[in-house]
């Protein structure tokens, strides 16, 4: 039952993923119901979403490959403090990562309820070269730092915090900025997932059981997608998500 549970949720995780993101807030509880202690928990999530990162930008390789000049900033960046993310974890016991959860979650759900909005008002208000030059390039690239330790630590929400990156840092193609936001979440997701599986932080039975339903789910999705009202996978995904942040709440605190 553990197994079909595991491989279930995958293939709803994947599917909203492609459908609507937030495929996080089903596979990390579903690994925690399973029996997979927090941490460990963490990383085989990050695990079993690699490949929806990776498949995904090698599709938009194209639109990515517009900003090569931003490119190699852009995966140092994401390599390092991804590592600095994962380190992090590792090094925070399963009883405090209990207590984090809740508001990791927390903030993963707002990000998710408010992220377009979000990205439009950021959006606004960085799109001439004259503002982007008045902000800087030195405090973008501390925010994508911040960003990817971020990721390294929780993945859930990275998504929305890169496309708020990219936003700022003045994009505004649409393909683009979401070829980008895969290729950092994958990098991010690859140093994580390498340091994790070092330290053998990684669930490697449980998350491959994951990481085949979200492969599965996440190509079904892809096909099917004009044919699924997004608007209500959102807001299931985000009801699902309040409630669960309640419980989390309820679980480390109670």
């Amino acid at each position: 039952m553990t197994e079909l549970l595991l491989l279930i949720a995958g293939l709803v995780a994947g599917t909203i993923n492609t459908l609507a993101g937030g495929g996080s807030f089903v596979l990390f509880p579903a690994l925690l119901f399973a029996g997979v202690p927090p941490v460990i928990a963490n990383a085989s999530n990050t695990y079993a979403s690699l490949p929806g990162y990776v498949s995904g930008a090698i599709g938009l390789w194209r639109d990515i490959a517009k900003y090569r000049e931003r490119l190699i900033t852009y995966s140092m960046l994401a390599l390092i403090f991804g590592y600095v993310g994962a380190e992090l974890l590792l090094r925070v016991s399963n009883a405090t990562f209990t207590l984090v959860v809740p508001w990791l979650m927390g903030f993963a759900v707002v990000l998710f309820a408010f992220g377009g909005r979000i990205n439009e008002f950021i959006r606004a208000r960085a799109g001439s070269g004259g503002r982007r030059r008045r902000v800087g390039a030195a405090l973008l690239l501390v925010l994508l730092a911040a960003i990817c330790v971020y990721g390294g630590f929780f993945n859930a929400g990275l998504g929305v915090l890169l496309l708020a990156f990219l936003a700022l840092a003045g994009f505004t193609d649409i393909h683009a900025m979401n070829g980008l936001k895969l290729w950092i979440a994958a990098l991010v997701a690859v140093v994580g997932v390498v340091r994790f599986a070092l330290s053998g932080a990684i669930d490697w039975y449980h998350g491959s059981i994951a990481l085949v339903g979200v492969t599965i789910g996440g190509y079904v999705a892809a096909r099917l997608a004009k044919r699924v009202p997004t608007g209500l996978i959102r807001g299931l995904v985000l009801v699902y998500g309040i409630g669960l942040t309640g419980w989390f709440f309820w679980q480390g605190y109670a």
